[in-house]
């Protein structure tokens, strides 16, 4: 049996509603929309993400993980058109989605906010104790089972200060993550953990990094996963750290609608193939990268992950 799941980050959907900044107001929105209209919708194309989730559904996966940052300062007008483009893309069945800082830039009441998307938060067990917050009520973790794929997703965005973009997951998140990695491994399951911040210390500037990197990556090392996948950083990454029974890779990808420049990687997805061999979990990687000179996406590189 062979399983295949897409993963996409940070789309920074395009461009802003025209009173993003002072609708609502909130000072760290001014700053965020002065960012956005000096710079970053020159980088940006929702040309380059339609292109992008073309290319998805055209290789059919199983099932869609996407890490966040779907939107870029939680203005209220910017949540119902998220919600809009991800029916377009796709069914919540299909599609799995985790908050990033963008989705969660400042506080926004969870009825005006974030419950749009709500349907692509839902789980398929409950979990007593679910962590859950003002701009969230969601509950995280949550878990899907698409056949023998066990898919986690954890909320690491949270509304920060001016000029930070940090995450933090509380004690909450991470003691009930630590069940959940445990008895998902007995039941049989692939578990793939999905954040939107980099889990381990190091990979991301302090302002931007998770808070409790550390911790996390305790968890994984002491109860293993066999994927866990992130954005936020707009660059391929791969790291691996030892897991009770191997390695776990942890993959980062590029922003889903990012021209590319000196700083950071073009646009790309991953597609990830995971089946059995001799009892134990196996991944291949497809790196599908974005080509500026043709307009399309092409596969950039092919390999097994150390497990």
């Amino acid at each position: 049996m062979v399983l295949t799941l897409a993963h996409l980050s940070d789309v920074h959907l395009g461009p802003l509603p025209s009173d993003a900044a002072w609708k609502d107001f909130a000072p760290k929105r001014i700053i965020g929309s002065l960012s956005w209209n000096l710079k970053r919708s020159e980088l940006h194309s929702t040309a380059i993400s339609d292109a992008l989730t073309a290319d998805i559904k055209a290789a059919n996966p199983s099932h869609v993980a996407f890490t966040g940052d779907l939107i870029n300062v939680a203005a209220l007008a910017e949540f119902p058109r998220a919600a809009q483009w991800m029916r377009d893309f796709g069914d919540p069945h299909w599609i799995s989605f985790v908050p990033g800082n963008h989705d969660a830039y400042v506080r926004v009441k969870w009825e005006k906010g974030l419950h749009h998307l709500a349907p692509y938060m839902t789980g398929d067990m409950t979990i007593k104790g679910a962590h859950t917050s003002f701009h969230n009520a969601a509950g995280f973790p949550y878990v899907r089972l698409r056949r023998n794929l066990a898919l986690i997703g954890l909320t690491s965005g949270e509304p920060q200060s001016p000029f930070k973009a940090g995450g933090h997951l509380g004690s909450a998140q991470l003691e009930l993550l630590s069940g959940l990695l445990q008895s998902l491994k007995k039941r049989g399951y692939y578990r793939a953990v999905m954040i939107h911040h980099p889990p381990l210390p190091n990979l991301a500037p302090s302002r931007k990094a998770l808070k409790d990197a550390k911790a996390l990556t305790g968890v994984l090392q002491k109860h293993g996963a066999e994927l866990v996948i992130h954005g936020h950083n707009h660059a391929e990454m791969l790291n691996l750290i030892d897991g009770p029974t191997g390695k776990i890779p942890i993959v980062g990808t590029p922003s889903a609608s990012f021209r590319g420049n000196d700083k950071h990687d073009p646009a790309a997805w991953n597609l990830y193939k995971m089946s059995r061999h001799a009892g134990k979990w196996q991944t291949k990687l497809t790196v599908r990268s974005f080509d500026a000179a043709k307009g399309t996406f092409y596969t950039k590189r092919q390999f097994t992950l150390p497990s």
